[in-house]
């Protein structure tokens, strides 16, 4: 049983991070998903590669809710995730981590709920601190153990792509409070949180946005800078696992006190 997964945006994947690889098909409701699975120090990892090995699937086709659940059925409790964002924050330069405490959806056709009324019920579910302060202090800290730096907050942005933003959208993002602009992190953080998942999003900054840059912004640009800094991302969460506590002080499970009373 994995009990920490990895979601891995552009480039993460190595398959010299694990060892005794294998490859998992997991059938769920909303289809199935591929798990790669490994030893990494004599823990089990789980890894999905959200866009596919090969980069094929775009953001706003990812089967958020498949991974997911997945993910859960296998027995995961925790979840650290990448992403390549664009800076609106004048601190949080190229080429830094930052793991998000907040997020703003602008979003517009995924599903974001597992809990779509009749059979499965209605649940709100509390989203008052969508991030795992546990899991970013465990990636906080093996940050200072490479003494790499690692921003511990910032409110991520997350729009449906698969274009870039606009300058005039960037702006609207930064006055609304924005740091970060990625496609990704939303729905993955909400459906985590409905199953009582702890979830963390690492986002390493490939570029400022639109309208902050000077130049035209392109894929290559965000490839470049996510080759230039992978290997770094891939250590800083691999030394994070043996900071996971086995038995977190996090509220991330409790929504399951009140998943289990509503009605199904």
């Amino acid at each position: 049983m994995a009990l920490t997964a990895i979601i891995g945006g552009t480039g993460v994947y190595d398959p010299g991070i694990l060892d005794n690889i294998s490859e998992h098909i997991q059938t769920t409701s909303y289809g199935p998903v591929k798990i790669l699975m490994g030893d990494y120090q004599g823990q089990q990892v789980a890894f999905i590669p959200r866009h596919g090995m090969d980069h094929k699937v775009p953001p706003h086709l990812v089967n958020y809710r498949a991974n997911i659940k997945a993910l859960q059925e296998i027995g995961v409790k925790n979840i650290i995730a990448t992403a390549a964002v664009g800076s609106l924050y004048s601190e949080f330069k190229p080429g830094s981590f930052v793991l998000a405490d907040q997020f703003l959806d602008f979003t517009r056709t995924r599903k974001t709920t597992f809990y779509e009324g009749g059979d499965q019920g209605v649940v709100h579910c509390d989203m008052t601190v969508p991030y795992c302060p546990e899991l970013r202090q465990a990636l906080v800290t093996s940050g200072k153990e490479m003494e790499v730096a690692v921003h511990n907050g910032g409110t991520y942005v997350c729009t449906e792509g698969p274009r870039f933003e606009t300058s005039a959208e960037i702006a609207m993002f930064k006055q609304m409070g924005g740091h970060l602009i990625g496609m990704t992190s939303v729905p993955e953080v909400c459906l985590a949180r409905e199953l009582g998942l702890c979830y963390a999003n690492i986002s390493i900054v490939t570029n400022f946005a639109a309208g902050i840059s000077t130049s035209i912004l392109t894929h290559s640009e965000v490839v470049e800078m996510m080759s230039s800094r992978i290997q770094q991302l891939r250590e800083l969460i691999m030394r994070s696992i043996k900071y996971i506590s086995d038995s977190p002080e996090c509220d991330c499970a409790r929504i399951l006190e009140e998943t289990e009373v509503m009605p199904k």
